[in-house]
């Protein structure tokens, strides 16, 4: 994100995914929207994972056919790609409960629920709004993972994956 300070050369930040490799850990990728367009060709040789915060901080005014959101599509077709539904309340136009976004972190559930996690982004650091409600948050997860076997791999099984913890290691 611009507002943070200078931006890190994609190669830098491939670099040092190479020396993070062996230890089995993964890069979190978090900027602006135009990223995934941008930088996907040279995302997509990452020797780890790579994990998408906050949906992508694509905007939600901008519908599910924007090319950011269709660019976040394409990359999760790749399974070594990995999304956070966390920052509903940052991509939004509309303001709680946050339904222009809740589509897009429902369509990444259900398109891609064995590679998706949930956050609340507690504290909300740099949060341009009002800071949200943590319990509407927590409330939202039954809307965008209907399903108890849905919600459990949101908040359960892919994080035990990805961060290698509990017995799915």
């Amino acid at each position: 994100m611009g507002h943070l300070g200078r931006h890190t050369p994609i190669e830098d930040v491939l670099a040092l995914a190479a020396r993070i490799a062996p230890l089995g850990w993964h890069l979190q990728i978090h900027g602006d929207p135009a990223l995934l367009t941008d930088l996907a060709p040279a995302l997509r040789r990452s020797p780890t994972p790579v994990v998408i915060d906050h949906i992508g901080r694509i905007d939600a005014a901008l519908g599910l056919n924007q090319p950011d959101f269709q660019a976040l599509l394409m990359l999760m077709a790749d399974e070594r790609f990995w999304v956070k539904v966390s920052g509903m309340d940052r991509i939004t136009r509309l303001g709680p409960p946050y339904a222009d976004a809740q589509a897009f972190a429902r369509t990444l559930v259900a398109e891609f629920g064995n590679r998706v996690l949930w956050g609340n982004d507690w504290p909300h650091p740099n949060h341009g709004g009002p800071i949200p409600d943590e319990w509407q948050l927590v409330d939202l997860i039954a809307e965008i993972a209907p399903s108890q076997a849905v919600r459990e791999a949101l908040l359960m099984h892919n994080p035990q994956r990805l961060y290698q913890f509990g017995d799915n290691q």
